[in-house]
């Protein structure tokens, strides 16, 4: 099949959304699928207001369509309500072209933190976004909820998975020492904004160090009001999987993510997890086995200390791609089984 996925969230951004794409994609070409990205590279671009290292297209509305139809896909996915989202779904109104959609971000949430509008009308608005998708793929159970909650009725699961080849566990001791920082090491990985409610992490009080690897609109900020702080910037690749590996304990502070693909990433490198009991965290850890979620963040952070690594590491061999992939080629067909179309080398899998 020809796969045509449209996201105002791509390279070179470094975040959740974008990381997820890159996999699911490389994962349906290993399938013998062809598939294609139009993301904001292909365009002229603006800053986002308070967000500069994000770019918004500026002439989808001209130039999408063009691209649409030269790809001429069997199945279109819009991944974000940006301008390019926005444009896709124009088009799929226009020409009665069936789409899927996704919702990655709490961005009414986000929206709200940032600068006070209440979520419901943000809620109100994407909800019309999404109600002409034939499938509206979401990655938990309780974000779903959510979504019905607000309206949304035409809801699929898309779960994640996690690179667990990548990130392992580091069984030598003196190199998961190679930060040289007072123990024990509470980690913080993502983006450093607002949203993501890291001052909650950085305001614990804790013994050993605060780690933070991530860059973002408030690092000046936060670097000076936290000085006992360690800020590492944002890291990729292997050099990602070393500062996990080097931690004692996973902080995630968020309170809107929809899923949380660190989460996973940690414990994929043995690191438990403490988190708040929020969507999210609530679907992808275990409580109190691979890591402990409580309001009180301190407290959760200190008894994630005694949870075996080992435990992380097992835990988190059960998210694998392959079977999020064919949720989420099944979520493109929701109409049809997936076993309708080809799979290549993937066929034998279950979704």
């Amino acid at each position: 099949m020809r796969i045509l996925i449209i996201s105002d969230a791509w390279q070179p951004q470094i975040n959740g959304v974008v990381r997820t794409y890159q996999r699911t994609t490389r994962e349906l070409a290993d399938m013998g699928h062809v598939v294609d990205v139009i993301g904001p590279d292909r365009f002229n671009t603006i800053p986002c207001p308070t967000y500069p290292e994000i770019r918004l297209a500026i002439d989808a509305w001209y130039r999408l369509a063009g691209m649409i139809r030269e790809f001429d896909p069997d199945a279109i996915h819009i991944a974000t309500e940006g301008p390019l989202g926005s444009a896709a779904r124009r088009y799929c109104l226009k020409t009665d072209t069936p789409f899927t959609s996704s919702f990655h971000t709490r961005f009414p949430e986000y929206v709200e933190a940032r600068c006070g509008f209440p979520a419901r009308y943000t809620y109100a608005w994407m909800r019309r976004f999404h109600a002409p998708s034939q499938a509206v793929m979401v990655p938990t159970d309780s974000m779903r909820q959510t979504l019905i909650d607000h309206g949304f009725s035409n809801t699929r699961i898309w779960s994640r998975g996690v690179d667990t080849d990548l990130f392992k566990p580091e069984g030598n001791q003196a190199n998961r020492d190679f930060l040289g920082l007072p123990r024990p090491i509470y980690t913080y990985v993502g983006r450093v904004a607002v949203e993501k409610n890291i001052g909650q992490f950085l305001d614990l009080d804790l013994p050993g160090t605060k780690l933070v690897v991530g860059d973002g609109p408030m690092m000046s900020e936060l670097r000076t009001k936290h000085p006992d702080v360690v800020f590492v910037g944002a890291k990729e690749g292997d050099e990602l999987v070393r500062h996990y590996q080097a931690s004692d304990v996973f902080v995630f502070p968020s309170r809107t993510d929809t899923f949380g693909l660190v989460l996973i990433e940690a414990l994929a490198c043995g690191v438990p997890v403490a988190a708040l009991p929020v969507t999210g965290p609530i679907d992808v850890v275990a409580n109190g086995k691979v890591g402990f979620l409580d309001t009180d963040l301190a407290q959760a952070a200190q008894s994630a200390l005694a949870v075996s690594r080992d435990a992380c590491r097992d835990y988190a061999l059960g998210f694998s791609w392959e079977r999020a992939v064919c949720q989420f080629l099944e979520g493109l067909f929701p109409f049809h089984p997936v076993e309708k179309f080809p799979l290549g080398p993937a066929e034998k899998l279950s979704p």
